[in-house]
């Protein structure tokens, strides 16, 4: 499997990386993104590129995948309605219909997050931009398209948000993540679980075009059953 993977440089992107590298079916990694991932392998080619909402430059390497694991987003917080919606559904969408013409047999993974609006009504102005997100995805011509919906995220083997706000945030609660993985697990996933979770539902697919925590835990299930 030949993976593309966007976000490769933030706190779930990292996770992702880690688990496409590790396993032995996947041939390729090309990653997309402003800055380099700072790691080093046989299986790892980079692009950098500045201008993430045109992708006319680099056609020519964003083709013959197999796969594109989707995990660059930005926080709400600060930001006006306005330049949420550029960061996040303009980005997104430049990538992907690009991606969607010049891979047809592409499985295309986004990630989302817990609560978003797939009404695109709703109070919360990052849930409705996320929903409008999903839905244009959900309507371009992939192979398959899934939407990601993680809620709390434990980071693992370093992987580290690029948020200030979320760095405080783990670092506070890292002695409890471990206790309300245990004590919720429907609804706190590993960075690990879901880089495993999208090399399975790449592979093999899901019933849901949405991935709840849940789903995304129980799709990581048989790739761990298959590794051991």
């Amino acid at each position: 499997m030949n993976v593309l993977l966007f976000g490769s440089t933030g706190m779930v992107g990292q996770g992702v990386l880690r688990e496409c590298l590790l396993d032995p079916d996947v041939q390729l990694v090309q990653t997309v993104g402003r800055t380099s991932v700072g790691a080093q392998s046989p299986k790892l080619r980079e692009i950098v590129h500045q201008d993430l909402w045109h992708y006319q430059a680099i056609a020519a390497k964003l083709s013959s995948f197999d796969a594109c694991f989707f995990c660059l987003g930005v926080a709400s917080s600060g930001m006006s309605e306005v330049d949420y919606e550029h960061v996040t559904y303009g980005i997104t969408m430049a990538a992907a219909e690009i991606l969607s013409r010049l891979n047809p047999i592409m499985t295309f993974i986004y990630v989302s997050g817990a609560g978003t609006d797939s009404s695109e009504q709703g109070r919360a102005m990052w849930a409705r931009i996320k929903g409008k997100t999903e839905n244009a995805l959900l309507r371009l011509p992939f192979a398959a398209a899934y939407m990601f919906r993680p809620g709390i995220i434990q980071p693992l083997y370093g992987a580290r948000s690029k948020t200030a706000l979320y760095r405080v945030f783990y670092t506070l609660g890292k002695p409890l993540l471990p206790l309300l993985l245990l004590t919720f697990p429907d609804y706190v996933l590993t960075t690990q679980q879901i880089g495993q979770s999208m090399l399975t539902v790449a592979r093999h697919g899901y019933p849901k075009k949405i991935l709840e925590a849940k789903d995304i835990r129980a799709a990581a299930h048989p790739y761990v059953e298959k590794q051991s």
